[in-house]
């Protein structure tokens, strides 16, 4: 009998997604990337240079490092990224599903991001997200910014340690988090309670953020799925900030710091 070509494409999919790889460049991503554990690394390419800097963690990955001279650094990645002589590739991490990092912390917190591409957002997002304690960063597996050498130079090594979750619709994330018992909060300039506001009283609850887009924001289904709408306060009546700066800030105000 023969497969039906959503079985076929499923399975396509998912054979593709197995054999990928990526390559992180630059000190601190490939730094990171050698003595995460759970990180699978496969080549490393590199200058003598670079290779003093990263002999430590070379030597815990227990890798080969090929040598390359620094005037012709062929590594598979953009010509314009700034390697800093470090270019190593490896598989994809698997932070595990939704529930996986939604479940288990005392108060959780995440950020959900709704079609924000740019992986130098996205990067800084993570940073932001493992220093204030979220428990992940979700975007979808479409319109979002995937995991690869310029998102992991942006984190700063922050992927390595932070879940970075892609699941495959925003609104059924949010209507699965609301069943888990989360209050999902929409970031939106226009709406008239803040943060602190809608959280008064009840910051022991877990509680998802949710940010759009510079420019287009969050979209129509996304607003009407959250529980509320919410704004960060401005001191001026003008002004709106960079996403990974409203991240950070919504979830600086959404923990309590008592």
């Amino acid at each position: 009998m023969k497969k039906p070509k959503w079985v076929v494409e499923k399975e396509q999919a998912k054979k593709a997604d197995a054999a990928a790889t990526l390559w992180l460049f630059g000190l601190h991503a490939v730094r990171d990337a050698l003595v995460n554990p759970k990180r699978t690394k496969l080549r490393i390419m590199v200058t003598l240079n670079a290779q003093t800097k990263l002999a430590d963690a070379i030597a815990e990955a227990g890798m080969q490092p090929e040598i390359v001279d620094a005037r012709k650094f062929n590594a598979p990645i953009d010509p314009g990224s700034v390697h800093q002589g470090a270019a190593l590739e490896v598989k994809p991490l698997d932070w595990g599903s939704l529930e996986d990092v939604a479940i288990g912390a005392a108060t959780p917190r995440l950020i959900l991001l709704d079609r924000v591409t740019d992986p130098h957002n996205v990067g800084a997002i993570l940073r932001s997200a493992e220093v204030l304690g979220a428990s992940a960063v979700v975007g979808t597996r479409h319109h979002a910014a995937p995991e690869t050498g310029a998102l992991a130079k942006s984190a700063s090594g922050a992927m390595e340690r932070q879940p970075y979750v892609r699941v495959r619709n925003l609104s059924d994330a949010i209507v699965a988090l609301q069943g888990m018992g989360y209050l999902v909060l929409g970031l939106d300039g226009e709406a008239e309670q803040s943060v602190e506001g809608a959280l008064k009283g009840q910051k022991d609850r877990p509680v998802a953020l949710v940010l759009g887009a510079e420019g287009p924001g969050l979209r129509q289904k996304t607003k009407e799925t959250c529980d509320m709408l919410v704004k960060i306060d401005a001191a001026g009546g003008f002004g709106s900030l960079n996403v990974s700066n409203a991240a950070a800030i919504a979830l600086y105000a959404s923990t309590d710091h008592s």
